[in-house]
């Protein structure tokens, strides 16, 4: 087993997915330092994952072309910058821009992780390691606000929230070294060419779709944002057109539609893009709610996600056992006890007592009960239930849903916490209650779709002949 050269890959993997949720703890102390207002905050968390989500697909088209070790590494180079850009940025709008270009860095390294893992690994091999990476894409996910709390609770040489990403230039600088020692270059057979129409208007309709929603609650919803959301619509028909073109003209597009026609992808996207669209914007409400309603610092904030992300790498273990056996119906278990988790942190909330770490802490780890049976196996048991010939495209598809899936929830769901949120009116704990209740109800009604979504999908994977 070809070890030194899948660990690599995997920590470019997991670095990509902290990332999106490391911030989440810092959010309150940057909001601060620098003065950055809710829809700013919300954008250095939206921004990455939309630069990460659009440039996905394109970053595995430019592997095919110049090698994938090449492109992981400069993926790996250009997130190491771009977090020294972050970690030294004195104003919101520059850290969004590093934010935006770090999202371009992730994008060139995370495809590769497949495609390596798919060429160095025995195929009888490859079903222990990807349920490895699923264990790691899981604590990235569930760990990144306890890493976080404990950066900034530490406040090393003074940093403060900076630590969260100066953290990355050695491991990223490492990471550089041993790929460039251990991971084997290679390409794809034939010439490929770049869909840079589709994704220029790709990229145009999910900004004209998050900027309003981000945007329009500080702004009181005037008229351009209702255009933009207009225009986003258009824009994604235009982005559904040229890629019917070029497929019928036997190009290469950024996405083939004919992927929609198998139920498993068709289902399986719009359940990845809700059940990412829930975590990040749920874990920044909850930040939110705990510093600046509670008083409580980054660490202790952070701390308070500890039982829950324990709860979930236990259970990710478990999936990892029961998948093979039980298939599908781990994943459902899973959805319905996500979905209750949510439910009654919002009802326990909504009944009367005071918000208070002790409160929410045994909902949290039911959550994260239900997260571990769903999240961890979710892109492999969708991925298994294709033809074998669309896994590919259709791995680039779904990993791409993931960071718009993030994004679009931090802005629906970011706008349901902040709408609520009136420190001044209610008392800082009592808002934050209130507001954190409406973001549990609010991610209680996607967790459903995503838990009927995973009782629709087919039972099982197709023959391979």
């Amino acid at each position: 087993m070809p070890w030194p050269a899948v660990s690599v890959v995997m920590v470019g993997m997991f670095m990509a997915i902290l990332d999106s949720f490391i911030v989440v703890v810092a959010g309150p102390a940057i909001q601060a330092d620098l003065g950055a207002s809710a829809g700013r905050l919300q954008w250095i968390l939206a921004g990455y994952q939309l630069s990460y989500a659009v440039f996905m697909i394109t970053g595995g088209r430019l592997a095919d072309l110049y090698g994938r070790k090449r492109i992981f590494t400069t993926g790996a180079a250009v997130f190491t910058l771009s977090s020294l850009g972050c970690a030294m940025a004195q104003n919101p709008g520059t850290l969004i821009g590093a934010r935006i270009v770090q999202g371009l860095g992730a994008a060139l390294m995370v495809p590769q992780v497949f495609a390596v893992i798919t060429l160095v690994v025995p195929e009888k091999a490859r079903h222990r390691v990807f349920g490895t990476l699923g264990i790691v894409i899981g604590l990235a996910t569930m760990g990144g606000q306890l890493v976080g709390g404990l950066l900034i609770g530490a406040d090393l040489f003074g940093t403060g929230w900076r630590s969260v990403f100066w953290v990355n230039v050695p491991i990223g600088i490492a990471t550089i070294a041993f790929a460039s020692k251990y991971v084997p270059e290679s390409r794809a057979e034939g010439t490929r060419r770049l869909d840079l129409p589709g994704m220029a208007t790709l990229s145009a309709a999910l900004l004209l779709l998050t900027f309003p929603l981000i945007q329009g609650r500080e702004a009181g919803w005037p008229w351009w944002t209702w255009a933009c959301l207009a225009a986003s619509v258009a824009a994604f028909a235009l982005f559904v057109a040229l890629e019917r073109r070029i497929d019928e003209a036997d190009g290469d597009p950024l996405l083939r539609l004919s992927l929609f026609s198998q139920r498993s992808f068709s289902l399986g996207i719009i359940l990845v893009l809700a059940v990412y669209a829930l975590l990040t914007s749920y874990y920044l409400a909850l930040s939110v709610s705990m510093q600046e309603g509670l008083g409580m610092s980054a660490l202790r904030a952070g701390l308070v996600y500890t039982p829950a992300a324990v709860t979930f790498f236990v259970f990710s273990k478990i999936a990892g056992r029961l998948v093979p056996k039980y298939g599908r119906r781990v994943l459902e278990i899973g959805a319905v006890l996500l979905a209750v988790g949510y439910l009654a942190t919002a009802v326990t909330l909504l009944s009367g007592p005071r918000l208070t770490p002790l409160l929410v802490i045994p909902t949290l780890m039911l959550q994260s009960v239900g997260g571990g049976l769903l999240i961890t196996p979710l892109l492999n048991t969708v991925l298994t239930r294709l033809a074998p010939e669309t896994v590919g495209m259709a791995s680039g598809a779904l990993s791409t849903a993931q960071q718009i899936g993030g994004a679009l929830g931090v802005a629906v769901i970011g706008a349901v916490f902040f709408n609520s949120f009136r420190p001044g009116t209610d008392g800082r704990s009592e808002a934050a209650g209130h507001a954190f209740a409406m973001s549990s109800l609010a991610t209680f009604a996607i967790a459903v779709l995503a838990a009927v979504l995973v009782f629709l999908l087919p039972k099982k994977q197709p023959s391979t002949g």
